[in-house]
């Protein structure tokens, strides 16, 4: 292939209420029409800087607005017609082939972290190969090239599943052609997506906007805490703080009782790893606090927070203790204590805080549905200290109580010791809550 293959982006044109629409409850109609927007132009602008042939295949209306987007200007807009996405991209890329033998690479607009340079290296390998594919990392993929159209691939999909790589490396493998993938990229989809845009630096100031001084963003987790809700957040309002309450598909009012006590809502799939991303990636405020919503803060916890930062810590936590009586309990606290000073690894109910900026630089949780906050802490390790705020957090005894503190810290370290030994931390997630059930079976 001696000439530039030929550019085709893949996209919708930006309305409200008709993109985005997973991302509409976080963002509402209007705000995921902005993001889907910018990452619109995103993508154009790369596609502009690679300087190839370009075409903008769209859906959404009858012709592109090309004067809203000066970005594609020189481009060549062209409908992709009916059917589903299989069957447009095979009469896409037939057209494209048509016109121009030199190959094709098609992209979405989905992926702020798409750059000329991802552009240049898909065409390098068409140089040898004969597909290329950027790999998502939900599963599909960002970016696929071809030397000539192969229909095969796009039929028999599993469009918008976590299949979609999957199944088209099995057409190429059964057609014998010669796969190279690029680095994997992520998608922006879901609410704990929206962290990638604010890594990648995408600018859409209406829904994700700046950190501003001054200001603490508290991100609370639930799920089913419609009770635990109205002691936890009126003190942080009072406090002059924001509240993003993260809910992961409860279905005893908290969303309701949330919003009638003025926080922010965000609902997420039920794991907790990702919806501390989806709450951080909206926050705008300086710091980001991540609370569980039956811990309570220090009287001087709007101090405590910046200050400790102020020392060079890069992330902070508060001293544990646990409210209610017993030497077991004192214990746990007491242990917790030892191990978030010496081994600078505190757990997410001692309350995590850091600068937004820093939480989104450096990606945030993992989508773990357990022991999200102990990797987090080991990861956060690698790039500065962690500190001990002077005041100490008091959160619920109430799972040492369902389960007894001889229990729950038995099946805690088992916990551990699976993940040290290299389990994945659903099978561990899995394994609590079995371990929890039985308990809870047995004191019937």
């Amino acid at each position: 292939m001696s000439r530039p293959p030929r550019l085709l982006v893949m996209t919708r044109i930006p309305q409200a209420g008709r993109v985005k629409t997973r991302l509409i409850p976080a963002l509402g109609p209007e705000g995921a029409s902005q993001l889907h927007d910018a990452l619109l132009r995103h993508t154009l602008r790369q596609a502009r800087d690679v300087g190839w042939a370009t075409e903008i295949w769209f859906t959404g209306a009858e012709t592109f607005p090309v004067a809203a987007f000066p970005e594609g200007a020189s481009f060549l807009p062209q409908p992709q017609g009916t059917g589903d996405l299989g069957d447009r991209l095979i009469r896409a890329i037939a057209s494209a082939c048509a016109n121009d033998p030199g190959g094709v690479v098609v992209i979405g607009t989905d992926c702020p972290g798409l750059t000329a340079g991802s552009l240049r290296q898909a065409a390098e390998g068409l140089l040898t190969h004969d597909v290329v594919l950027g790999p998502a990392e939900d599963g599909g993929y960002y970016l696929i090239a071809l030397r000539q159209p192969q229909p095969v691939l796009f039929t028999h999909i599993e469009w918008g599943t976590e299949r979609v790589l999957a199944q088209t490396l099995e057409k190429c493998r059964g057609l014998g052609l010669r796969v190279h993938q690029l680095a994997p990229l992520a998608d922006v989809d879901e609410p704990e997506d929206l962290l990638v845009c604010r890594r990648e630096g995408l600018a859409v100031p209406p829904v994700l906007p700046e950190p501003q001084p001054g200001v603490l963003s508290v991100v609370i987790p639930v799920r089913n805490e419609a009770q635990t809700l109205p002691r936890t957040v009126p003190p942080l309002h009072k406090a002059g703080c924001e509240v993003i309450v993260a809910d992961g598909g409860s279905d005893d009012g908290t969303v309701e009782v949330a919003e009638e006590l003025g926080c922010r809502v965000v609902m997420t799939r039920p794991v907790r790893g990702r919806q501390l991303n989806a709450g951080g990636a909206l926050a705008r405020g300086e710091w980001l606090l991540f609370l569980h919503a039956d811990t309570r803060l220090p009287a001087t916890f709007r101090t405590d927070i910046p200050e400790t930062l102020a020392g060079g810590a890069l992330m902070g936590a508060f001293r544990l203790r646990i409210d209610a009586p017993g030497w077991g309990l004192r214990g746990v606290a007491w242990g917790a204590n030892l191990r978030s000073r010496w081994l600078q690894c505190p757990y997410g109910d001692q309350g995590l805080f850091l600068r937004t900026e820093a939480f989104h630089r450096l990606g945030g949780f993992r989508p773990w549905p357990l022991l999200e906050d102990l990797e987090f802490c080991q990861r956060m390790k690698r790039h500065g200290p962690i500190a001990l705020a002077p005041g100490a957090v008091h959160t619920s005894a109430r799972r040492w109580q369902h389960l007894g503190v001889g229990r729950t810290t038995l099946i805690n370290q088992l916990v551990l010791l699976r993940y040290w030994w290299g389990e994945s931390p659903e099978s561990l997630a899995a394994f609590y809550r079995r371990q929890k059930g039985a308990v809870s079976a047995s004191s019937r």
